[in-house]
């Protein structure tokens, strides 16, 4: 999928394209090497975390937009996920990580390769939602009309209220947007959450639901048609995908005895089937499955009650 261009204005981004050599890294390198965006900001942590997950050890510096990874193949440069789809687009970036949201607010044209649903707090997609005060007579959307809204998200609000013929005056918020409601400044807000419990926190109500967004991995359109950068990227997006997929998940890995084996196996919750294979010169089988870490603690005494022996429960990085 591809969109069109948009605004920015980050001292970060701007350190991207504009760093003196001696701090970019990008500049020295005689290699070609990938160009990856980072989100700087809330979801950085949580991004260094799911790379490492996925098998990059990436170090962050001191006053420096360019952390250290474990891969020749790779330089990284922090964006604020904002403007990230701007540099991936004009090039300054081959690819990076941003949600659907900036993508859209921004009309940027990128290639979008992967989904990657995480977050600071979830492994739950977020929510832009229009709020209004909880004691407001506005029921819906419409009923705002000729009203002020306050959000991050601006153009896309505008194109979103325009689209549906509802007139309205959106300003850009520089933060601290629930408050603007509660302080009478402005009749609504358009704000990204992930439970509500924030807006519910601040007095507020939600009476629209605009975008769900998540996270995704996206491509200049560019790299995307070199096979070298191709092949990297998509690497990229195997690896994250399956780092996510295997949250949450442990291997089991028993022995039983042949009588007791249907018993065992129907216990066990796999993705599709448990692997079994026969010990050697013996009625005994071993059995490994993966399952929800979740269900382990009911799981285990029912198990060992239906004969199973010798289990043992392992981590799981990735899974394809």
């Amino acid at each position: 999928m591809v969109r069109k261009d948009g605004r920015g204005g980050d001292a970060a981004a701007a350190a991207v394209a504009h760093s003196a050599p001696s701090q970019n890294p990008w500049q020295e390198s005689a290699v070609a090497q990938l160009k990856l965006g980072l989100p700087k900001g809330s979801l950085e942590d949580a991004t260094i975390e799911l790379f490492r997950k996925a098998g990059w050890k990436i170090r962050v510096h001191s006053r420096n937009y360019y952390p250290s990874i474990d891969d020749p193949e790779l330089s990284c440069a922090l964006v604020r996920a904002q403007e990230m789809a701007r540099y991936v687009e004009n090039g300054t970036l081959d690819c990076g990580l941003t949600g659907l949201d900036w993508i859209l607010e921004n009309q940027s044209q990128v290639v979008e390769v992967a989904d990657l649903i995480y977050s600071k707090a979830s492994s739950k997609p977020a929510r832009w939602v229009l709020a209004v005060a909880g004691d407001s007579p506005y029921q819906t959307l419409e009923e705002l009309k000729g009203k002020r809204i306050s959000t991050e998200l601006l153009n896309f609000t505008r194109r979103y209220f325009a689209e549906r013929h509802v007139e309205v005056e959106v300003e850009f918020s520089w933060g601290a947007t629930e408050a603007k409601v509660v302080e009478g400044l402005v009749d609504a807000i358009v704000e990204i959450t992930e439970t509500g419990s924030t807006i519910k926190a601040h007095g507020l109500r939600i009476i629209h639901e605009l975008l769900t967004t998540n996270t995704k991995l996206i491509a200049n359109p560019r790299a995307w048609a070199d096979p070298v950068r191709r092949a990297k990227i998509e690497q990229i997006a195997l690896l994250l995908k399956a780092a996510l997929a295997a949250e949450g998940m442990v291997g089991l890995k028993l022995n039983v005895a042949e009588a007791n084996l249907e018993a065992v196996v129907a216990l066990l919750p796999s993705l599709r089937a448990p692997t079994v294979s026969s010990l050697y010169k013996s009625d005994w089988y071993s059995v490994e499955a993966m399952v929800r870490e979740n269900v382990v603690r009911d799981l285990m005494p029912k198990l060992l009650a239906a004969g199973a022996e010798g289990i043992v429960e392992y981590p799981l990085t990735k899974m394809v």
